[in-house]
């Protein structure tokens, strides 16, 4: 597994978001998958396919005619990355303010709140504790 997560354009996550779903996956899997959405074009595919290998982010293996690609990157590891830049970005590294937006524009959900409610409850015990 690669220490960091390389950083991926969104074309590069369709590709990569198959390939967590259903992997090991031959290039052919990954545009049927894909074209179930919207149509992709296999040449396209291969392109974004050779650079996640280029970026360290999957890895194939060759069996018979054809290659079968698997992530090296965690789904996880590419959220905690993609959560934080966003943050940082947008919010200039503070998550009240994105809590706060998503709440009053998008109306959390009961279970959303009581999600949150006990994440930071974990989190106050954890600081306790150190």
């Amino acid at each position: 597994m690669p220490n960091s997560v390389p950083d991926i354009s969104d074309a590069e996550f369709s590709v990569l978001d198959v390939l967590w779903q259903h992997n090991p996956a031959s290039a052919n899997d990954i545009v049927e998958k894909l074209n179930e959405i919207k149509p992709w074009h296999e040449k396209t595919v291969k392109t974004l396919l050779n650079r996640l290998v280029k970026k360290q982010a999957i890895s194939y293996e060759k069996q018979q005619r054809s290659y079968l690609y698997s992530p090296l990157i965690e789904r996880e590891s590419y959220v905690v990355k993609q959560s934080k830049t966003l943050v940082d970005k947008l919010f200039r590294g503070h998550l009240s303010p994105l809590v706060a937006s998503f709440a009053q524009q998008s109306k959390l959900k009961k279970d959303d709140i009581a999600a949150l409610k006990s994440i930071i409850s974990d989190w106050e015990k954890e600081q306790q504790d150190d």
